[in-house]
């Protein structure tokens, strides 16, 4: 995976006043967990434009009182209004143990499908894949041009040494359809996406990170 080192700030004091205090001057709060003890930092809200807007994914090494620590970013919530960078939480990895990361998928060359008047279904953009920091790729480049109209490229076709794709096998990455059945089927999807706004959101289950202000 690519790297990406950015030198932080460990926070003295914590709390609404001093985060606000952080905030106005440019600075995003931080918060490191996953190692022996629970880290809150800050820096510059520039020192994170490179890892956050982009599609790629970073292990991150941060520079702490001098100590580097290989993180990756697990939560980043932005300003409703301005859209500015609010808080970021990393996740503390290790080398000899696997972590779960979403690995964008890139697609080389034209579909022969698309070419015959045919359009391309692109599913997944990203895939969630575990293993190694060592082992885990910095994108999934898929060849498509030998696809044709009514062809795919499923999870189960694609082989990552020493990795895992956190995915159903059948599940459809790329594949490419005519052009009436692409468009029947998006319009099934917005049937099915009423439909589910109708009966309401269903909360996720698993553990929330820690918090910090």
């Amino acid at each position: 995976m690519k790297t990406l080192a950015i030198n932080v700030k460990e926070r003295e004091n914590v709390g609404k006043t001093n985060t606000r205090a952080l905030r106005n001057q440019g600075n995003v709060p931080c918060v490191l967990y996953g190692g022996e003890k629970q880290v809150t930092f800050y820096a510059h809200e520039n020192d994170f434009r490179k890892l956050v807007y982009t599609p790629d994914t970073f292990v991150v090494e941060l520079s702490i009182n001098g100590n580097v620590t290989k993180a990756i970013m697990q939560d980043i919530q932005f300003h409703p209004v301005t859209d500015k960078i609010l808080h970021i939480d990393f996740l503390e990895v290790f080398d000899n143990k696997a972590i779960t990361v979403a690995i964008p998928v890139i697609l080389n060359g034209t579909a022969i499908g698309v070419k015959n008047g045919g359009n391309l279904m692109f599913r997944r953009s990203k895939i969630i894949t575990k293993g190694l920091v060592a082992n885990l790729p910095n994108s999934i480049e898929l060849n498509i041009e030998h696809l044709k109209i009514g062809m795919f490229t499923y999870i189960k076709d694609i082989n990552i040494e020493g990795c895992e794709l956190v995915a159903p096998g059948n599940s459809v990455v790329v594949g490419v359809k005519t052009a009436r059945a692409a468009i029947e089927e998006e319009v099934e999807e917005e049937v099915e996406e009423g439909a589910e706004g109708a009966e309401g959101d269903t909360p996720a289950e698993g553990a929330e990170a820690p918090a910090a202000e």
